[in-house]
């Protein structure tokens, strides 16, 4: 790509701080430095946040994305015009904002689809302010892939060199397991094969985490290793992808901290999210594979708590936005379906 990627980068939820992360990724110069970024939101929420972040800079509301060029001066914005910030109450769940948030999502797939971006990062939405507002799947991956014609996804959690993508993700423990099951996993670890392919990384070294303690200590401790993940791991190999395992959940992720393998497929929510977490909090960025877009995202949530106090530490937005940079830069995304040039997600659940 010669021309740097446009990037659009929605608010989440306004009454939590992914208004002020957006705005604070944009004080970062290498972000205008490798991209053109688009927020997509709404005017009176992104002024409150730039007169007091970026105060030297205009805001300039764009109608066709397209043709936004560089201008480190400006913030241009896509305007929905959908809600407005002075009747917003920080901090509250609210089903406005909810609706807000996932209108933002949908013109910034709707941007994608059509070419007019070359990536989406997602700022955080509230579970519960979305269920209100119709969302209708449990959070946002699931969301994403149902715009995107139902596809077929997996998250991706990335922190600096660490990298964990999900066989399974927003289920019930229970309701997880009996997802872990051959097929899955095989179609996960080759999932994983494509997201290293997107960022870059030339080597492809797998390992798969067992499910039991001591990946199951050779049936001891359960069989689910020898039933279901070894027969994906056998298949993958005999497609010529490098992976290992299963191998015991609490050595595998120290074992890809010291360089031994460039990400590991974790079986279920919290066997991935809790080592990367503790490894870089406040820097986590989640990737959705398998989308007809590129879609990162901040690894975090609305964080309520501190909504408007100009707390929030901006360093997931700034690596989420590094990181579509990246995957817009190295190759063509996944595409399970070939959108046409208008297409558009479908209409939201009836408000």
């Amino acid at each position: 790509m010669n021309r740097k990627p446009r990037i659009g980068i929605t608010l989440g939820d306004v009454a939590g701080i992914g208004p002020e992360v957006a705005l604070k990724a944009l004080q970062d110069p290498a972000v205008e430095q490798q991209c053109v970024p688009v927020i997509i939101g709404e005017e009176t929420t992104v002024r409150h946040y730039a007169s007091r972040l970026l105060p030297e800079r205009r805001l300039h509301s764009v109608a066709e994305v397209e043709a936004v060029a560089p201008d480190p001066t400006s913030i241009h914005l896509l305007d929905l015009e959908n809600i407005r910030f002075p009747e917003v109450e920080l901090g509250r769940v609210s089903r406005e904002c909810g609706r807000a948030s996932l209108e933002f999502i949908r013109a910034g797939v709707s941007g994608c689809l059509n070419q007019r971006l070359d990536a989406l990062v997602t700022g955080p939405i509230h579970k519960e302010a979305a269920q209100l507002a119709g969302i209708g799947v449990p959070g946002h991956t699931e969301y994403l892939a149902g715009l995107c014609g139902g596809a077929e996804v997996r998250m991706l959690l990335v922190v600096d060199h660490l990298r964990a993508i999900h066989v399974t993700t927003h289920l019930a423990l229970r309701q997880a397991l009996e997802r872990i099951r051959t097929p899955r996993i095989l179609e996960t670890i080759r999932f994983g094969r494509l997201a290293l392919k997107q960022l870059g990384v030339e080597r492809s070294r797998i390992a798969v985490a067992g499910l039991n303690p001591h990946a199951g200590e050779g049936g001891l401790f359960g069989t689910e290793e020898a039933d279901e993940i070894l027969p994906a791991i056998e298949a993958a190999r005999a497609e010529g992808l490098e992976a290992e395992g299963p191998i015991s959940p609490d050595t595998v992720f120290h074992r890809m901290n010291r360089g031994e393998f460039d990400l590991v497929v974790a079986l279920y929510h919290d066997q991935g999210h809790i080592p990367l977490k503790l490894m870089g909090f406040d820097s986590g960025v989640n990737i959705t594979i398998g989308l007809p877009v590129i879609r990162t995202s901040v690894d975090h949530g609305t964080a309520f708590d501190i909504a408007g106090q100009l707390k929030a530490n901006p360093a997931s937005m700034v690596k989420a936005i590094h990181l579509a940079c990246t995957m817009a830069g190295h190759t063509q995304p996944f595409l399970p379906m070939q959108p046409s040039m208008d297409q558009s997600p479908p209409p939201l659940a009836a408000r």
